[in-house]
């Protein structure tokens, strides 16, 4: 399978945040302006004590949050004081799911990477990962790149402020993030000319990062200006290669107003999105289905709200996926329940030995190490109360069936009792069910030949 990945990867330098730290930080700033900060928070990070005061707000709270680095001077100050130091990955949907999709067996994987550096590239799996225009790493530009500085912190930990010990209530982190190109949307030109001279050759693309977008930017543009952009890459594709089978991930976003407007404006030229529950949630003004059911995870509620927004837009396929079971709703002309149901399966036992072992390997590690996990106790009820609700049909140990003119596929999750990783663990599900699905589309489309 050869497949295009947009838009969003970037570096991800994890630095484990300790109090004593954080002590010996304020030492060196003005204590007053960080209270300032605390009190009112800027939510965005101007200084190097905007960043200071996002991350003890966090660490005060257990709480996680992320704010965008605006400009160079913290930027140097963060990757000088903390980089050397850091476990360097794989971040953004793109990036993850590219590997994924390698890892698994996917014959060509082309991503876009907006800037290109050796270190964002060495993060990439080698193998079926192809970087247009980036032959030679000599000649790429290692100045400001793309970093998503992760400060992870555990319960436990104290420091003092102004006298006062704060002592965390729970592990989370804070991400300061260096981005200035995934947040538009910014599409490499090298990426863009590979993928239209190429895109008859292409059997798929998989998209994510749209939910980065910002409602205005410094130029005077808005998310619609940047979105618009990528729609009509999207939109050539189509054009030029009516059978690509084309799925989106949407990813949670910093209001209802852009996920809504991105939801609306894609479902007519993708064939599939998907999301998880607090995803879903923000598309209240679509669905209009109770939110707090949704974040409880409750299966009957998610499937009203998955009908109501195909219906409402024209969506071909809908895919939910929670941490207790995943969902899909599809029109039944053009998707298959069981296939879905055999390719959502495929994700989750890949997003459950990532979590369980930290890596993916092949397809044969994936499939013996799943085989000792255990389902979802609470997957296996929601999973049943489908099963009545539509008057499913029972396949393995999901169900599938039809509710209100359309098809239905419903499976638990593998859960993980001691989670090495619980990062990527989405991408890492969308990237496997994608490939699977692909795979089986294929194969039936050469069967009635």
């Amino acid at each position: 399978m050869n497949i295009l990945c947009g838009y969003n990867a970037n570096i991800d330098s994890v630095y484990r945040t300790k109090g004593s730290e954080i002590s010996q930080l304020l030492e060196s700033f003005n204590h007053d302006d960080i209270i300032e900060k605390i009190e009112n928070p800027p939510n965005r990070i101007d200084t190097i004590t905007d960043f200071i005061a996002g991350l003890i707000i966090c660490m005060r709270e257990g709480s996680g949050a992320e704010w965008l680095v605006h400009d160079d001077s913290v930027f140097e100050f963060l990757k000088d004081n903390f980089f050397d130091r850091s476990l360097i990955r794989m971040g953004g949907n793109c990036g993850i799911m590219s590997n994924v999709l390698s890892i698994m067996g996917a014959s060509k994987v082309v991503p876009n990477v907006a800037k290109p550096s050796k270190t964002q590239l060495d993060a990439f799996t080698k193998g079926t990962i192809v970087f247009p225009g980036c032959n030679d790493l000599n000649g790429i530009d290692e100045d400001k790149e793309l970093i998503h500085f992760v400060f992870d912190f555990k319960k436990g930990d104290k420091f003092t402020l102004s006298g006062n010990t704060i002592t965390v209530p729970r592990e989370n982190r804070f991400i300061a993030t260096y981005d200035h190109l995934n947040i538009e949307l910014a599409i490499n030109p090298d990426f863009e000319y590979y993928a239209r001279e190429n895109i008859h050759n292409m059997d798929g693309a998989l998209i994510s990062g749209f939910h980065m977008l910002q409602e205005n930017y410094p130029d005077g543009s808005s998310y619609v200006d940047k979105f618009q952009k990528s729609l009509k890459q999207i939109k050539i594709w189509k054009q030029l290669n009516s059978e690509l089978l084309l799925h989106v991930e949407l990813g949670h976003f910093s209001n209802e107003k852009l996920a809504q407007y991105v939801f609306s404006s894609l479902a007519e030229y993708v064939d599939g999105m998907g999301m998880n529950e607090d995803e879903l949630a923000m598309l209240h003004g679509i669905h209009e289905v109770p939110t707090n059911k949704i974040l409880q995870m409750q299966a009957i509620p998610i499937l009203k709200a998955s009908v109501q927004c195909i219906s409402k837009t024209g969506l071909q396929k809908f895919i939910i996926h929670t941490r207790e079971f995943t969902l899909c709703v599809c029109k039944p002309d053009v998707f298959d329940a069981i296939c879905e149901l055999e390719a959502m399966n495929f994700g989750v036992k890949c997003a459950a030995v990532f979590a369980d072992t930290g890596k993916l390997k092949n397809r044969e590690y994936v499939e013996k190490t799943s085989s000792i996990l255990d389902e979802s106790d609470f997957g296996l009820k929601e999973v049943q109360k489908i099963k009545e609700y539509i008057n499913g049909q029972e396949y393995n140990s999901g169900v599938y069936g039809n509710f209100s003119d359309y098809s239905v596929g419903i499976i638990p999750t593998l859960i993980s009792e001691n989670p090495i990783s619980t990062v990527g663990l989405g991408d890492t599900f969308c990237a496997g069910t994608y490939l699977k699905q692909l795979e089986l589309v294929k194969t039936q489309q050469t069967n009635k030949i």
